[in-house]
Protein backbone atom coordinates (compact mmCIF):
# COMPACT_ATOMS: atom_id res chain seq x y z
CA UNK A 1 0.00 0.00 0.00
CA UNK A 2 1.13 3.81 -1.49
CA UNK A 3 1.33 5.75 1.63
CA UNK A 4 -1.12 7.99 -0.65
CA UNK A 5 -3.76 5.38 -0.64
CA UNK A 6 -2.71 4.67 3.78
CA UNK A 7 -3.13 8.14 4.45
CA UNK A 8 -7.02 8.08 2.04
CA UNK A 9 -8.00 5.31 4.04
CA UNK A 10 -6.95 7.14 7.70
CA UNK A 11 -9.04 10.18 6.20
CA UNK A 12 -12.51 7.95 5.60
CA UNK A 13 -11.89 6.53 8.75
CA UNK A 14 -11.68 9.88 10.50
CA UNK A 15 -14.62 11.65 8.84
CA UNK A 16 -16.42 8.65 8.00
CA UNK A 17 -16.90 9.23 4.38
CA UNK A 18 -15.32 7.48 1.93
CA UNK A 19 -11.98 9.48 0.20
CA UNK A 20 -9.72 8.46 -2.62
CA UNK A 21 -6.72 9.98 -3.76
CA UNK A 22 -4.23 8.64 -6.08
CA UNK A 23 -0.86 10.39 -5.09
CA UNK A 24 0.32 13.54 -2.76
CA UNK A 25 0.82 16.80 -4.03
CA UNK A 26 4.20 18.61 -3.48
CA UNK A 27 3.69 21.91 -1.55
CA UNK A 28 6.74 24.25 -0.72
CA UNK A 29 7.73 25.64 2.55
CA UNK A 30 8.66 23.17 4.59
CA UNK A 31 11.29 23.01 6.93
CA UNK A 32 11.36 20.23 8.91
CA UNK A 33 8.42 17.79 7.25
CA UNK A 34 7.76 17.85 4.09
CA UNK A 35 4.09 18.87 3.40
CA UNK A 36 1.88 17.63 0.51
CA UNK A 37 -1.60 18.12 -0.44
CA UNK A 38 -4.01 15.33 -0.98
CA UNK A 39 -7.64 15.77 -3.14
CA UNK A 40 -10.18 13.77 -3.69
CA UNK A 41 -13.03 15.82 -5.61
CA UNK A 42 -13.47 18.89 -4.00
CA UNK A 43 -12.33 17.79 -0.85
CA UNK A 44 -8.41 19.11 -0.39
CA UNK A 45 -6.00 18.10 2.73
CA UNK A 46 -2.82 19.46 3.72
CA UNK A 47 -0.07 17.07 4.83
CA UNK A 48 2.99 16.55 6.92
CA UNK A 49 4.92 13.69 6.37
CA UNK A 50 8.10 12.73 7.71
CA UNK A 51 9.74 9.53 9.35
CA UNK A 52 8.02 6.53 11.29
CA UNK A 53 10.12 7.91 14.59
CA UNK A 54 8.34 11.48 14.10
CA UNK A 55 5.08 10.59 15.12
CA UNK A 56 4.93 12.34 18.09
CA UNK A 57 5.76 15.61 16.90
CA UNK A 58 2.57 15.51 14.94
CA UNK A 59 0.70 13.75 17.75
CA UNK A 60 1.78 16.69 19.69
CA UNK A 61 1.14 19.64 17.21
CA UNK A 62 -2.09 18.02 16.99
CA UNK A 63 -3.16 18.29 20.49
CA UNK A 64 -1.99 21.81 20.67
CA UNK A 65 -3.86 22.93 17.83
CA UNK A 66 -7.08 21.50 19.39
CA UNK A 67 -6.15 23.28 22.65
CA UNK A 68 -5.97 26.41 20.32
CA UNK A 69 -9.60 25.50 19.19
CA UNK A 70 -11.24 25.30 22.42
CA UNK A 71 -10.14 28.78 23.85
CA UNK A 72 -12.60 29.77 20.51
CA UNK A 73 -9.89 33.19 20.13
CA UNK A 74 -8.45 32.63 17.39
CA UNK A 75 -8.56 30.76 13.94
CA UNK A 76 -6.03 27.17 13.21
CA UNK A 77 -5.98 24.83 10.88
CA UNK A 78 -8.34 22.02 12.36
CA UNK A 79 -6.51 18.65 12.89
CA UNK A 80 -8.00 15.35 11.37
CA UNK A 81 -5.65 12.44 12.12
CA UNK A 82 -2.11 11.40 12.15
CA UNK A 83 -0.85 7.96 11.95
CA UNK A 84 1.99 5.64 10.60
CA UNK A 85 2.44 3.82 7.15
CA UNK A 86 5.13 2.99 4.49
CA UNK A 87 7.73 3.75 7.31
CA UNK A 88 6.46 7.03 7.16
CA UNK A 89 4.38 9.03 9.88
CA UNK A 90 2.08 11.82 8.69
CA UNK A 91 -0.45 14.60 10.01
CA UNK A 92 -3.65 14.97 8.41
CA UNK A 93 -4.72 19.38 8.41
CA UNK A 94 -7.64 21.21 6.86
CA UNK A 95 -6.30 22.96 4.10
CA UNK A 96 -6.42 26.42 4.03
CA UNK A 97 -5.67 29.07 0.92
CA UNK A 98 -3.67 31.41 2.99
CA UNK A 99 -2.33 34.52 1.85
CA UNK A 100 0.13 37.37 3.35
CA UNK A 101 -2.08 40.28 4.24
CA UNK A 102 -4.95 40.61 5.66
CA UNK A 103 -6.63 41.83 9.14
CA UNK A 104 -3.37 42.31 11.19
CA UNK A 105 -5.46 44.17 13.97
CA UNK A 106 -7.99 42.02 14.42
CA UNK A 107 -4.57 39.17 14.97
CA UNK A 108 -3.30 41.67 17.24
CA UNK A 109 -6.77 41.58 19.38
CA UNK A 110 -7.08 37.81 19.09
CA UNK A 111 -3.98 37.32 20.06
CA UNK A 112 -4.50 39.49 23.62
CA UNK A 113 -7.69 37.35 24.08
CA UNK A 114 -5.57 33.89 24.03
CA UNK A 115 -3.43 35.27 26.53
CA UNK A 116 -5.82 36.95 28.95
CA UNK A 117 -7.41 33.43 29.38
CA UNK A 118 -6.45 32.37 32.75
CA UNK A 119 -3.95 29.80 33.33
CA UNK A 120 -3.20 28.12 36.56
CA UNK A 121 0.70 27.86 35.96
CA UNK A 122 3.24 27.48 33.53
CA UNK A 123 4.66 25.01 31.62
CA UNK A 124 2.08 22.39 29.27
CA UNK A 125 0.46 18.84 29.92
CA UNK A 126 3.50 17.27 27.93
CA UNK A 127 7.06 18.11 26.50
CA UNK A 128 7.00 18.99 23.07
CA UNK A 129 9.27 20.43 20.56
CA UNK A 130 10.77 23.98 19.08
CA UNK A 131 11.57 23.34 16.08
CA UNK A 132 13.32 19.96 16.46
CA UNK A 133 15.05 20.20 19.36
CA UNK A 134 13.05 18.99 22.35
CA UNK A 135 11.47 21.43 24.47
CA UNK A 136 10.86 20.37 28.45
CA UNK A 137 7.53 21.52 29.72
CA UNK A 138 7.01 20.11 33.15
CA UNK A 139 4.73 22.83 35.31
CA UNK A 140 5.89 25.42 37.50
CA UNK A 141 4.50 28.49 39.87
CA UNK A 142 7.43 30.38 39.80
CA UNK A 143 7.93 31.69 35.81
CA UNK A 144 11.89 32.81 36.50
CA UNK A 145 12.64 29.03 37.44
CA UNK A 146 10.47 28.06 34.59
CA UNK A 147 12.35 30.01 32.64
CA UNK A 148 15.74 29.17 33.69
CA UNK A 149 15.36 25.58 33.70
CA UNK A 150 13.22 24.76 31.35
CA UNK A 151 14.18 27.14 28.53
CA UNK A 152 17.81 29.75 28.46
CA UNK A 153 19.13 26.55 30.97
CA UNK A 154 18.42 23.88 28.56
CA UNK A 155 19.69 25.43 25.69
CA UNK A 156 22.82 26.68 27.27
CA UNK A 157 23.20 22.53 28.07
CA UNK A 158 22.68 21.68 24.34
CA UNK A 159 25.21 24.36 23.44
CA UNK A 160 27.65 23.00 25.54
CA UNK A 161 26.90 19.17 24.17
CA UNK A 162 27.87 21.48 20.70
CA UNK A 163 31.01 22.53 21.05
CA UNK A 164 29.65 25.78 22.09
CA UNK A 165 31.74 26.65 25.08
CA UNK A 166 34.01 29.67 26.90
CA UNK A 167 32.28 33.33 26.92
CA UNK A 168 28.61 31.88 25.65
CA UNK A 169 28.82 29.50 28.52
CA UNK A 170 30.16 31.59 31.55
CA UNK A 171 28.05 34.66 30.19
CA UNK A 172 25.12 32.09 30.15
CA UNK A 173 25.77 31.37 33.70
CA UNK A 174 25.77 34.85 34.87
CA UNK A 175 22.57 35.65 33.22
CA UNK A 176 20.94 32.60 34.60
CA UNK A 177 21.81 33.58 38.34
CA UNK A 178 20.80 37.05 37.67
CA UNK A 179 17.57 37.16 36.09
CA UNK A 180 14.98 38.15 38.72
CA UNK A 181 16.86 41.18 38.50
CA UNK A 182 15.23 41.87 35.05
CA UNK A 183 11.64 41.30 36.24
CA UNK A 184 11.37 44.23 39.09
CA UNK A 185 7.85 45.45 39.39
CA UNK A 186 6.78 42.93 36.83
CA UNK A 187 5.02 39.62 37.90
CA UNK A 188 4.21 37.41 34.80
CA UNK A 189 0.75 35.92 34.46
CA UNK A 190 -0.19 32.43 33.07
CA UNK A 191 -0.84 32.73 29.06
CA UNK A 192 -1.43 30.47 26.76
CA UNK A 193 1.07 30.89 24.16
CA UNK A 194 1.80 29.90 20.50
CA UNK A 195 5.37 29.63 21.33
CA UNK A 196 6.77 29.70 17.90
CA UNK A 197 5.06 33.23 16.43
CA UNK A 198 7.93 34.20 13.98
CA UNK A 199 6.35 35.58 10.55
CA UNK A 200 6.41 32.84 8.95
CA UNK A 201 3.65 31.08 11.20
CA UNK A 202 0.78 32.86 10.22
CA UNK A 203 -1.37 33.84 7.23
CA UNK A 204 -4.70 35.14 5.91
CA UNK A 205 -7.71 34.09 4.26
CA UNK A 206 -9.43 35.40 1.38
CA UNK A 207 -12.04 37.50 3.49
CA UNK A 208 -8.64 38.39 5.63
CA UNK A 209 -9.36 35.98 8.94
CA UNK A 210 -5.88 35.92 10.28
CA UNK A 211 -4.69 32.53 11.02
CA UNK A 212 -1.52 30.92 12.96
CA UNK A 213 -0.26 27.15 12.66
CA UNK A 214 3.13 25.56 13.40
CA UNK A 215 2.66 25.85 17.63
CA UNK A 216 5.03 24.94 20.19
CA UNK A 217 2.42 25.39 22.86
CA UNK A 218 3.12 25.72 26.38
CA UNK A 219 1.40 28.49 29.39
CA UNK A 220 4.10 31.47 29.87
CA UNK A 221 4.35 34.92 29.93
CA UNK A 222 2.82 36.37 27.12
CA UNK A 223 6.00 38.82 26.08
CA UNK A 224 6.91 35.54 24.82
CA UNK A 225 4.74 36.11 21.92
CA UNK A 226 5.45 39.29 21.16
CA UNK A 227 9.30 38.98 21.64
CA UNK A 228 9.06 36.03 18.90
CA UNK A 229 7.09 38.17 16.50
CA UNK A 230 9.57 40.43 16.16
CA UNK A 231 12.07 38.13 15.45
CA UNK A 232 12.98 37.85 11.89
CA UNK A 233 10.86 40.35 10.03
CA UNK A 234 8.24 40.83 12.40
CA UNK A 235 4.95 41.29 11.91
CA UNK A 236 2.25 44.35 10.80
CA UNK A 237 2.31 47.75 12.42
CA UNK A 238 -1.30 47.11 13.24
CA UNK A 239 -0.91 44.02 14.63
CA UNK A 240 1.55 45.88 17.26
CA UNK A 241 -1.19 48.71 17.96
CA UNK A 242 -4.12 46.40 18.26
CA UNK A 243 -2.03 44.32 20.64
CA UNK A 244 -1.28 46.98 22.76
CA UNK A 245 -4.66 48.72 22.64
CA UNK A 246 -6.22 45.52 23.89
CA UNK A 247 -3.64 44.74 26.86
CA UNK A 248 -0.62 47.11 27.11
CA UNK A 249 2.78 45.81 27.65
CA UNK A 250 4.94 46.63 30.73
CA UNK A 251 7.59 49.12 29.84
CA UNK A 252 10.56 46.55 30.81
CA UNK A 253 9.37 44.51 27.47
CA UNK A 254 11.84 46.73 25.79
CA UNK A 255 14.78 44.87 27.94
CA UNK A 256 12.97 41.54 27.91
CA UNK A 257 12.50 40.81 24.72
CA UNK A 258 15.69 40.37 24.50
CA UNK A 259 15.93 37.59 27.04
CA UNK A 260 12.67 35.69 25.37
CA UNK A 261 13.94 35.85 21.43
CA UNK A 262 17.59 34.75 23.32
CA UNK A 263 15.82 31.12 23.70
CA UNK A 264 15.20 31.02 19.68
CA UNK A 265 19.09 32.49 18.88
CA UNK A 266 20.22 29.70 21.09
CA UNK A 267 17.99 26.56 19.46
CA UNK A 268 18.82 28.39 16.12
CA UNK A 269 22.99 27.63 17.29
CA UNK A 270 22.24 24.40 18.43
CA UNK A 271 20.20 23.74 15.17
CA UNK A 272 22.24 25.25 12.29
CA UNK A 273 25.44 26.90 13.85
CA UNK A 274 26.74 29.60 11.60
CA UNK A 275 26.42 33.25 13.34
CA UNK A 276 23.70 31.98 15.81
CA UNK A 277 26.49 31.72 18.61
CA UNK A 278 28.05 34.83 18.36
CA UNK A 279 24.47 36.37 18.14
CA UNK A 280 23.21 34.83 21.29
CA UNK A 281 26.67 36.41 22.93
CA UNK A 282 26.07 39.62 21.59
CA UNK A 283 21.83 39.41 23.24
CA UNK A 284 24.31 38.30 26.94
CA UNK A 285 26.16 40.83 27.02
CA UNK A 286 23.05 43.44 26.20
CA UNK A 287 20.96 41.78 28.92
CA UNK A 288 23.75 41.36 31.44
CA UNK A 289 24.40 44.98 30.78
CA UNK A 290 21.10 45.63 31.76
CA UNK A 291 21.35 44.67 34.82
CA UNK A 292 24.22 46.34 36.29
Amino acid sequence: MTLAVAIAEAISAATGAPFGAAALQPIGGGDIHQAFSLSSGPRRYFVKVNGADRLPMFESEAEALHALIATHALRVPQPLCTGTAAGRSFLVLEYLDLRGNGDAGLLGRQLAQLHRIAQPRFGWVRDNWIGSTAQPNAWQDDWISFWRDRRLGFQLGLAAQNGYGGLLQRDGERLLSSLAGLFDGYTPVPSLLHGDLWGGNHGYLADGTPVIFDPAIYVGDRECDLAMSELFGGFETGFYAAYREAWPLDTGYAVRKTLYNLYHILNHANLFGGGYAAQAQDMMARLLAALR
